[in-house]
């Protein structure tokens, strides 16, 4: 029996009415009918500020994209974000060629053995800056060391606080997965 989900607090444009309001604000067509992007494009230049941001993040970026989804990941599993979970769960794998096993184990990372040590800085980074708000001295020098440089730490730290924002969002306003959309895919645990 499938799982009733809460309305949204705010009431979502009809998608004919967000592909409209998205194409006059340059934001992506692919996703505007996300009901992400039904409710941002109420307002539609936040929805661009948001589009641009994430696809300067996604597709030009240095920071690693794998990285960047176990990121993801990590923050829809941490802040109990099924909607991040559920959105990243298939384009971690289908765009970025992420693992199953990989993002199983974003849940309980230190207890993994999957992890990298650029992978791991950076879920320290994540769960650091989720914990404290910050991303400590330390943390910094350990993730610039292993990712790459500043730009990489850069980016990383731009990736938590947007991804953040998205589950802020999301769960603040009880945003609802698409239709036919399983909740907390593949197995439907949750924290």
């Amino acid at each position: 029996m499938a799982e009733k989900r809460a309305a949204c607090l705010v009431d979502l444009l009809p998608p004919e009415e967000s592909v409209k309001i998205a194409a006059a604000a340059g934001v992506s067509a692919e996703l505007a009918d996300r009901s992400i992007f039904r409710l941002l494009l109420r307002r539609p230049s936040l929805a661009k500020a948001v589009n641009d941001l994430l696809f300067s993040l996604l597709f030009d970026a240095v920071l690693d994209d794998r990285i960047r989804e176990l990121v993801i990941m990590r923050i829809g599993w941490v802040t109990d974000s099924d909607y991040e979970w559920t959105q990243h769960w298939s384009v971690a794998q289908q765009a970025f060629a992420c693992s199953p096993e990989d993002l199983y184990a974003v849940r309980d990372w230190k207890a993994s053995d999957r992890f990298e040590a650029a992978a791991r800085a950076a879920l320290a980074a994540t769960d650091e800056t989720l914990e404290t708000g910050t991303l400590s001295r330390e943390t910094f020098a350990l993730c610039e060391q292993h990712l790459g440089g500043a730009d990489q730490c850069l980016e990383l730290v731009a990736s938590i606080g947007a991804w953040r924002l998205i589950s802020q969002l999301a769960r603040s306003c009880q945003i609802p997965l698409e239709d036919g959309v399983e909740s907390w895919p593949p197995d439907g645990l949750h924290p």
